[in-house]
């Protein structure tokens, strides 16, 4: 077979762009710091990546529920808390105001103090995170206790608010309202009051259980937010140990090796030169460096 100079330098001009490439490939690395700037560079570690940064997406999303769980239950809780305080205060009030030697004022300032303490668990039964009421069940958009509308307007709405937390796994966030802010909540209390304002108050002291039986609903609805909060700081690390997983994988998938690289890079580059060199020497002479 002959060997032609043309074919020489054909050779050797292929050789020379398949080198460039390579470069080219260990520059881009380099400048990116990832093994891959194309899904043609490598199919595997592409569809590899997309699965990795699929998970990691879902993580994220994971930790930005936990975020509003937490809002919700935390707000809850101080309600809660809130509402329990109120509640002691009545009772209080009440176990003074059954004390058959109170005159009709004396009984009528302790009204007047409870209708307040009324209004202010009204507030608290109409608390809203963000734009939400959070004593309404799913209907989240209207007030669920209005005292002044006529009828009176009460928590119509018990079902759960639930959050995604973990893949299919959903965590109810509030409360049922229905379990403390409920119509006989109220009613109870308006009655206590016309009670105490009536000329000649009988069975006050009958109002005790009934205040007892509201303030236990709430320290019971305040434990099982309580078990819930527990139950979601558990997941939440559970979830960052997901994500500092998630990450990794991702980072030994997709990210370059730099010193391998650069190390590659260095030899490619001593390749080209090699190369260029050579090649000076393959191409002959031609008749116009003998004119010189």
């Amino acid at each position: 077979m002959r060997v032609t100079q043309s074919m020489l330098s054909n050779n050797f001009l292929k050789n020379l762009n398949t080198s460039y490439d390579k470069m080219g490939k260990l520059q881009d690395q380099v400048a990116s710091q990832k093994k891959i700037n194309r899904p043609s560079d490598d199919p595997v570690i592409a569809m590899k990546g997309v699965g990795y940064r699929t998970n990691l997406q879902e993580v994220e999303q994971y930790k930005r529920n936990f975020s509003e769980a937490h809002n919700w239950i935390d707000n809850t809780d101080s309600a809660l808390d809130e509402a329990t305080q109120a509640m002691q205060r009545i009772r209080e009030l009440t176990v003074e105001a059954s004390n058959g030697t109170l005159t009709d004022d004396q009984r009528g300032n302790i009204a007047k103090e409870i209708s307040q303490l009324k209004d202010h668990l009204v507030e608290i039964a109409n608390t809203k995170v963000g734009d939400k009421y959070i004593f309404n069940g799913t209907d989240t958009t209207n007030k669920p206790v209005d005292l002044k509308q006529s009828p009176p307007k009460y928590p119509d709405n018990s079902n759960p608010v639930k959050i995604e937390l973990s893949k299919g796994v959903y965590i109810q966030v509030n409360s049922d309202p229905n379990n403390i802010f409920s119509k006989d909540f109220f009613d109870e209390l308006t009655s206590l009051e016309d009670t105490l304002n009536s000329t000649e108050p009988t069975g006050i002291d009958q109002y005790l259980e009934k205040l007892d039986t509201h303030i236990n609903n709430i320290v019971n609805e305040r434990a099982t937010i309580g078990a819930r909060s527990n139950r979601i700081d558990l997941m939440e690390d559970r979830v960052g140990q997901q994500e500092v997983s998630a990450t990794k994988m991702m980072s030994d998938n997709e990210d370059a090796d730099l010193d391998r690289v650069i190390t590659d890079l260095v030899n490619q580059e001593s390749v080209q030169r090699a190369a260029l060199g050579i090649g000076a020497r393959i191409i002959q002479p031609t008749l116009l460096d003998f004119l010189r």
